[in-house]
C-alpha cells in the first residue's frame, strides 16, 4: 500500500509501472483529471492545498478498510497538491485483485472514500478571474 502527495505533476504511467503481483489477475485504475467547466462556471485552473499528516492516517485507514472488505492484493494512490491546470491529473488510484470485480469494486470504494474523508481542499479559479475554495465531505460539495 502506497500513499503519495506530490506538488509536481503526476505521471499515470509511471505510477502503474511495476505495480503487479504474481496473484494478480486484474489491475484498475481511475484517474481523475481537472476538468474546464464546474457548476456551469468556466473554471481555468484549480489550487489543492492539504493537511498531509491527516491525509496519510486516513489513507491508511482507507486502505485497511478496502483490504478487509474486498479481496485486494495491492492498492496504491496519488494526490496532487498545488495548482493545477486545465487537463492536468489530479488524482490516481490503482487496484490490484485476482479478478476484476473485486479490482473494480475495490478502486471505487477507495475513490470515494479519499474524497469524502481527506482533508483536501480546492480552489477553483475561473475564467471570469473570480474564485472560490471548496471542501468535498459527507457527499457534497461545501463551497466556503
Amino acid at each position: 500500500m502506497l500513499f503519495l502527495l506530490s506538488p509536481y505533476p503526476l505521471d499515470a504511467l509511471k505510477l502503474s509501472q511495476g505495480f503487479t503481483a504474481p496473484g494478480a489477475g486484474a489491475f484498475t485504475c481511475f484517474e481523475g483529471r481537472v476538468r474546464d467547466n464546474n457548476e456551469r462556471k468556466s473554471v481555468v485552473a484549480l489550487d489543492y492545498e492539504t493537511y498531509e499528516p491527516l491525509c496519510r492516517a486516513e489513507m491508511e485507514k482507507i486502505f485497511k478498510e478496502a483490504q478487509n472488505r474486498f479481496a485486494v492484493i495491492d492498492i496504491k494512490a496519488a494526490h496532487r497538491t498545488g495548482k493545477l491546470k486545465v487537463g492536468e491529473l489530479a488524482v490516481w488510484v490503482g487496484v490490484l485483485a485476482a479478478h476484476r470485480d473485486e479490482a473494480f469494486t475495490a478502486c471505487r470504494y477507495v475513490i470515494d472514500e479519499l474524497k469524502k474523508r481527506l482533508p483536501i481542499w480546492k480552489k477553483e479559479y475561473y475564467a471570469d478571474t473570480t474564485s472560490q475554495w471548496s471542501y468535498y465531505a459527507a457527499g457534497s460539495t461545501h463551497v466556503h
